[in-house]
């Protein structure tokens, strides 16, 4: 009988997710399988929360990944803190502030939203003219959004809403492992990550962290969280204390692979990771320029992981993507939205963002093209 897995062959992951892995993480998931209350394993659990905690720059202690990909940590987000009326603000300039929008307005909350062009930033002071006509629960920001290749203003925006009773929530998506996070100094009260972006291992865990002021928000609820498997309040037992409750089965062979790709990073040094990203983008936009393929972002707010692209005039936008696949083992992603069929978008995240990686790309597109 016939296999299927003897017909994955090695593919470049140069797409927007997920990233190549490496070794050592996929040989961390091949170990033997230990129970979720093994004092081994709960070890591990509390290590990879300090890994976490250093990663982002934060004394959060409701700092964990949580079991599932970083659309999970998305919903566990907003459904832990969200009651039905509650004034959300959702910053929008791309797909992913989109998705924030739906699932706030799933759970009855009162949306209010600021649109921006794709392609662009969020503008700081459209967000403090919006934030002085209302007082917002929670006011969210996408940081690197992925569909765009935009870098937004996280920074200068939680400024606006520091101090203040306003939850200030930010997706970190693709931007935890690939550029500065600073969560507590930024005024950060919530955030979510995913795995298989800059983290390079493989997609199923969401890590997210959570200030002070939002887990008393999440304490003093007058309604239950409607999401039992998110539901944080029983899942931080599990994640803390002498006694550790059980919820669910952790993916336990899943946060071995957290674990390593965590150590990796610390192990070669953040602002060597950050350098070896933003050098490799350097790379390869000046290799497209070459060949006469630009940008799409300014380079003022421009993504060194992921780089949106024009697709040069006359190109077969999935022709030259399916190429690149069977060819050439290379993988890109394609635009989304109003993007679509416009632009490529090119990964340089955590293990894929190397310089033979770049140099394999641009002999391709050169070949394609």
């Amino acid at each position: 009988m016939n296999n299927l897995l003897d017909d994955i062959q090695k593919i470049t992951l140069m797409g927007p997710g997920p990233s190549c892995v490496d070794d050592s993480v996929l040989n961390a998931m091949a170990k033997d399988t230990i129970g979720h209350l093994d004092p081994a394993f709960i070890k591990i659990m509390d290590t990879m929360k300090g890994q976490l905690k250093t990663l982002l720059h934060t004394e959060n202690q409701l700092t964990i990944p949580v079991s599932g990909t970083g659309s999970a940590g998305m919903e566990s987000c907003f459904v832990n803190l969200i009651e039905k009326g509650d004034a959300v603000l959702v910053l929008i300039n791309g797909v992913f502030g989109m998705r924030m929008q739906d699932v706030a307005t799933r759970l009855g909350a009162d949306v209010d939203t600021l649109e921006f062009e794709w392609g662009t930033p969020v503008i700081v002071d459209d967000v403090k003219k919006q934030i002085a006509k209302k007082a917002y629960k929670i006011v969210a920001v996408v940081h690197a959004e992925t569909s765009t290749g935009v870098k937004n203003p996280v920074a200068e925006i939680g400024a606006l809403v520091k101090g203040s009773d306003t939850i200030y929530l930010v997706d970190a998506v693709t931007s935890f492992g690939g550029i500065e996070i600073t969560m507590d100094a930024w005024g950060i009260d919530v955030l979510y990550s995913g795995t298989q972006k800059c983290l390079s291992c493989p997609p199923g865990l969401a890590p997210i962290s959570f200030s002070e002021k939002a887990v008393a928000a999440i304490k003093q609820r007058k309604t239950k969280v409607p999401n039992w498997y998110l539901d944080l309040t029983m899942i931080m037992n599990y994640w803390a204390g002498a006694t550790r409750a059980y919820h669910h089965t952790a993916p336990i062979n899943m946060l071995y692979g957290l674990y390593q790709a965590l150590y990796l990073i610390l192990e070669e040094g953040e602002d060597a990771v950050y350098k070896r990203h933003m050098d490799n983008h350097l790379l390869l936009v000046d290799g497209l320029k070459e060949i006469g393929i630009n940008m799409l972002v300014d380079e003022s707010c421009r993504l060194p992981m992921l780089n949106s692209v024009h697709i040069p005039e006359g190109a077969d936008d999935a022709a030259v993507r399916s190429r690149l696949l069977k060819e050439f083992k290379i993988e890109i992603g394609a635009g989304l939205g109003p993007l679509a069929g416009k632009i490529w978008r090119i990964g340089l995240m955590g293990h894929t963002a190397r310089p033979e990686n770049v140099e394999k790309l641009l002999t391709a597109l050169k070949k394609v093209l």
